[in-house]
């Protein structure tokens, strides 16, 4: 399986053109109020979205929300995937109509080995596995790489303080299907930067291929 590449918190349509020439597989609008990268107009977050050429993965974040909130928000944004990054309850979203396995990626903020207690309790083709941080994530703290190479339920993407930089080396020791970044191909929460962008991608893809 080739690795995903997302590039989440964007919150302008040149942003998510730059990271789709980039090569991102997969872009994040955050639907979050108490983000910094939140986009709370949803002509604004069409936007975004509809930058993205066909191909290229739409996911929405969300902390927390109601489940038919999600599910009607998914439906409106025409949205691929749901990515859940709060304290929701798998039993919470079993059976919502609109949000099947397949469209749920559910977050899993890692601070111990109890923190893959629910794993198998989730209805969710993958997991996206975090850091551990006040505030749901996007604050460039790097997760325990050993602990989640041990304990993943795969298939998962990575997360947390991924940059250009440690992005290869998060990939080898870790081997993820998919890796996750925003504040770190970033120069100010939710503007992203095109050379930090095609630099990830690049050293991504690079790392995947020597798998």
């Amino acid at each position: 399986m080739a690795l995903v590449v997302k590039i989440c918190g964007i919150t302008r349509a040149e942003d998510a053109a730059a990271a789709a020439a980039a090569g991102a597989d997969a872009l994040g609008v955050n639907l979050w109020p108490g983000s910094k990268r939140f986009v709370g107009d949803e002509r604004a977050a069409r936007a975004v979205l509809e930058a993205a050429p066909p191909g290229v993965l739409k996911v929405g974040v969300f902390v927390n929300a109601a489940p038919l909130e999600v599910a009607a928000a998914a439906a409106r944004l025409g949205l691929d995937r749901v990515q859940l990054h709060g304290d929701e309850r798998p039993e919470a979203f079993a059976g919502v109509p609109g949000l099947d396995r397949a469209r749920v990626v559910r977050a899993v903020r890692v601070r111990d080995a109890g923190s893959f207690a629910d794993d198998a309790r989730w209805d969710a083709t993958l997991l996206l596995y975090d850091a551990f941080v006040e505030g749901y994530g996007g604050g460039g703290t790097t997760g325990p790489w050993e602990l989640i190479a041990a304990r993943a339920s795969r298939p998962f993407w990575l997360a947390g303080g991924l940059r250009p930089e440690n992005v290869a080396a998060a990939v080898r020791a870790v081997q993820p299907d998919g890796v996750d970044v925003a504040s770190g191909v970033e120069t100010a929460p939710g503007r992203k930067d095109a050379a930090l962008m095609q630099a990830f991608v690049a050293a991504a893809r690079a790392a995947a291929a020597r798998r």
